[in-house]
């Protein structure tokens, strides 16, 4: 059999019959191998099963004693096909939801959280023509991975099917932003509303009281309430990803990587002999599947248009194939000789036309973003890509967010990238950029 699967979701069947039994399916297939489960449920019980290939006969175990139940890994793919749209479990305030990615942070996570845990991983849509798509954190492979880590340590596991959520709320956003000329940042969105919302409604229809991710990041006290921090680890921290969750969720969440280095991570899974101990890095906006961006979105419904390059005069400099393909900041790939170093300044979607420069053009000393300011604040350290620094600034509330005087000129900024305002390591707002000044 080969490596991976394309499983299809279980099929809710309510019974006709005047008991409150339902039956349930789901399939999976590999290669040119198929497997099928079929379930009769009387509420979150097994009464009966169609399931050849497992350990453990499944009549008469509840979902979350069937979600921990190994064999076949076909047939276990069909049957959590078949048990994750209708799964629940009673209330447990010990038990933890740990949101598996198949990756090491999550794994080690998944320790931490103690022996009532339940592992739970998204599916979620990937571009079926990317060159790797088995190594993002939502594929095939990845829930498989996930799914073995914790049926070797005697966890259930429950895998949520979003792909098409997923593809609505942030695939096609993401298209969209660039058709608009913006640059947007689909991580920050996915981790700050999407997945959290889907992981938390998991959790309550699974009795946990919290839940648990791999994230480098804590969540501190400040001011009277809950909020977002940096992680201990500089090089691993993830508060800018999670910036836009929105503070209300945080008493049900727990990162129990905040205070600890990757380092640290790796050394205990290996210690607990992790199969996942030196698995790879899962790579940003997953669902590109280490693709390039530009080329998903010809392949995506934005054309490879012929257009001008022009400076700030607006006289012709050169030529490109899609306004879409520069971001503010970008050097390479422009094609232009204006006798001086040219950056893309910005880019005009109804004339097709880029705007270079050189790199004073760039700066930016104010700056307006659609979001939230968590508490009152009127000073703060900005960050408005995930690369750069952060620059110190006046903050202003706004109708609709918040205005950002910088101290010093940033440069790159760019209209749907992410700023996240931080007073010293805590996370005091968030919201997307909508435009800048010098």
């Amino acid at each position: 059999m080969r490596r991976g699967f394309i499983g299809r979701v279980g099929h809710l069947r309510c019974s006709a019959s005047l008991t409150s039994m339902i039956e349930v399916a789901g399939d999976a297939t590999r290669g040119g191998d198929w497997a099928c489960v079929r379930l009769v449920l009387d509420g979150d019980r097994i009464v009966d099963a169609d399931a050849d290939g497992l350990d453990v006969p499944l009549a008469g175990l509840s979902l979350l004693e069937a979600a921990a139940v190994p064999g076949e890994r076909l047939v276990v793919d069909a049957l959590a096909n078949a048990i994750g749209p209708v799964f629940r479990a009673d209330a447990d305030p010990a038990r933890i939801a740990v949101a598996m990615s198949g990756g090491v942070d999550s794994a080690v996570a998944l320790l931490r959280a103690g022996p009532v845990a339940i592992g739970v991983t998204l599916r979620l849509w990937i571009d079926p023509e990317a060159p790797a798509s088995e190594r993002a954190c939502c594929s095939p492979e990845a829930v498989i991975a996930a799914r073995e880590t914790c049926h070797r340590l005697g966890v259930p596991h429950v895998t949520l099917d979003a792909r098409e959520a997923f593809r609505a709320a942030i695939v096609e956003p993401f298209v969209d932003a660039y058709a608009r000329g913006e640059t947007p940042n689909p991580c920050t969105r996915c981790n700050g509303s999407f997945r959290f919302a889907h992981l938390l409604a998991f959790a309550r229809r699974a009795g946990a009281a919290r839940l648990a991710t791999g994230h480098y990041a804590r969540i501190v006290e400040h001011r009277g309430r809950s909020l977002l921090a940096r992680a201990a680890d500089p090089h691993k921290d993830q508060s800018y990803m999670l910036a836009r969750l929105d503070p209300r969720h945080l008493e049900r969440i727990w990162f129990p990587l905040g205070d600890q280095t990757k380092e640290e991570t790796r050394a205990e899974a290996l210690r607990a002999r992790l199969a996942v101990a030196r698995r790879a890095e899962s790579q940003e906006a997953c669902f590109l599947g280490g693709g390039d961006y530009r080329d998903f979105l010809e392949r995506n419904g934005l054309p490879g248009r012929k257009g001008r390059v022009v400076d700030a005069n607006g006289e012709t400099v050169g030529t490109h194939l899609g306004f879409w393909r520069f971001t503010p900041g970008q050097r390479r790939g422009l094609g232009v000789s204006t006798g001086e170093p040219a950056y893309a300044v910005g880019s005009d979607p109804a004339t097709n036309t880029v705007v270079v420069g050189p790199r004073a053009s760039l700066a930016r000393r104010e700056v307006t973003a659609a979001g939230r300011l968590f508490v009152s604040v009127t000073r703060g350290d900005a960050k408005l890509r995930y690369r750069s620094p952060v620059v110190a600034a006046d903050v202003e509330a706004t109708a609709d967010g918040f205005r950002l005087r910088l101290d010093e000129a940033a440069f790159g900024v760019a209209a749907g990238q992410t700023a996240v305002l931080y007073e010293g390591d805590v996370v005091v707002g968030a919201g997307h950029i909508t435009g800048s000044t010098p």
